[in-house]
């Protein structure tokens, strides 16, 4: 009796383990679990990525330009799946070059181990694979129509195309990555903005404008067109009848924070924004963003226009309207300084002026749709989207945040993939030599001690 329940118990545990073995087997097909231990976490997706994947709702397709055989095909296979992991539908397709030269020619491929991004009927073509790479790309294609951000140019304003430090080339760099069409505008010699002007840009001129250009800045806005504008502290803002239509003023000084040595900022006069208030130009940016050299405005509500703050100081700033550079400052109000806190930055929204109302739902549990808004985002310092600062820390998101707000490519903001980890080590000269001599020297006669040990320890057995 005792061996049949052992011969039992044997045939339910060998069952079990079977079952078991089996279970693993299915859920090892159904689900994939992966774990990335880099330390940059270069193999995950960033959550902007994400973000942009989500967004996506139609099929997404890898066209991938590779020779049969070739180790580029397990590596591309490799990193599209990690965009399969968030977008299930994404296809992916190998093409032989040398078998099928119509391809090559009707997707443009200049050279093997070139990929094709589709989505919609659109194509990007990449030349090589990186997460920057091809969420950019993705944010190209899946925006249908165009926007236009132009600058105004010809009074000494931040130069799109100049290299300097001063300049903002590698700003509007950034905006054409995003499938933004950037185009300067010298009013004197082409007195009109264009109508297909989504965000008009003015970045601190140094110089007043014309009164025809401040007439037609000014009918720009009150049509309905979306306006960013910069004004640095050393340079009078000007436009006043544009000021006066959106219900701004701006305060001339320099605004000081004396929490720069706590914060590490290195001068008073650089304001550094540590949070954000709950807009959608700024819902989710959680990256500190400098500005060297600021003032401060302020907003009343006006012709319809609805000012929000949007870069605010601490209580213990103030605006300092003497000089900042000839020695210790401290808060005056006799002599005109402002105390905080301040707004350094402004949004304004109004209803479109002449936009068509948007059609009613058509059921009682959908929500309304929301009428077309224009946009004016003002901040007191054009600085953080130079050449020296855009890079630093958060400013390069925050000025894109801005532009994609105004340009109304709501769905695009937050997104904007950091570059890859530095991976490289860089080792002193003395660390350099010990690890030489270590491994020239010291290891060798370690081997070779050891080895001579052994021989001595078996001789004398």
């Amino acid at each position: 009796m005792n061996k049949k329940k052992l011969y039992l118990q044997q045939v339910v545990s060998g069952l079990l383990f079977i079952a078991v073995l089996v279970l693993i087997g299915v859920l090892s097909v159904r689900y994939d679990v992966h774990w990335d231990w880099t330390a940059g976490k270069r193999n995950t997706l960033t959550q902007a990525s994400r973000t942009q994947l989500e967004s996506m709702k139609e099929p997404l397709r890898f066209v991938a330009f590779t020779y049969p055989g070739a180790e580029e095909r397990e590596a591309i296979t490799a990193f599209v799946e990690r965009y399969r992991r968030v977008k299930p539908d994404i296809a992916i397709d190998f093409i032989d070059p040398s078998s099928q030269p119509q391809k090559v020619r009707e997707y443009n491929i200049q050279s093997a181990g070139e990929v094709v991004l589709e989505y919609q009927g659109r194509r990007e073509n990449l030349r090589g694979l990186s997460e920057q790479a091809i969420t950019t790309a993705l944010q190209r294609l899946s925006y249908t129509g165009e926007s236009w951000i132009v600058f105004l140019e010809g009074h000494g304003e931040r130069s799109t195309q100049d290299g300097g430090n001063e300049a903002i080339s590698q700003f509007a760099q950034t905006l054409q990555s995003k499938g933004l069409k950037v185009q300067p505008l010298n009013l004197v010699k082409t007195p009109k903005i264009p109508d297909n002007t989504s965000v008009l840009v003015i970045a601190s001129p140094k110089s007043a404008l014309l009164e025809g250009e401040i007439k037609l800045v000014q009918d720009y806005v009150e049509k309905g067109g979306n306006l960013l504008w910069l004004a640095d502290p050393d340079n009078a803002p000007g436009l006043q009848p544009v000021a006066d239509a959106l219900g701004i003023a701006w305060q001339n000084g320099y605004a000081v924070f004396p929490e720069y040595e706590a914060i590490g900022t290195g001068h008073p006069g650089i304001y550094a924004a540590l949070d954000y208030p709950p807009l959608a130009v700024t819902a989710g940016l959680q990256q500190v963003t400098l500005f060297p050299l600021v003032r401060s405005l302020t907003a009343k509500t006006t012709a319809g226009w609805t000012p929000q703050p949007m870069l605010t100081s601490s209580e213990t700033a103030w605006l300092e309207t003497g000089a900042i550079d000839g020695g210790p400052v401290q808060l005056e109000p006799e002599k005109g300084d402002v105390p905080g806190p301040l707004n350094i930055g402004m949004t304004l929204t109004r209803d479109r002026p002449g936009a068509e109302a948007p059609p009613a739902p058509t059921s009682p549990d959908q929500p309304a749709p929301p009428k077309p808004q224009q946009r004016v985002v003002a901040i007191g310092d054009a600085d953080f989207l130079s050449n020296a600062y855009v890079a630093q820390l958060g400013n390069q998101q925050l000025g894109l945040n801005v532009i994609q707000w105004l340009a109304a490519r709501d769905n695009q903001l937050n997104i904007d993939v950091p570059k890859a980890p530095d991976v490289n080590l860089f080792l002193p000269d003395w660390a350099l030599a010990l690890i030489a001599i270590g491994f020239v020297i010291a290891l060798p006669l370690l081997l070779l001690g050891i080895g001579i040990g052994r021989w001595l320890s078996r001789r004398r057995r």
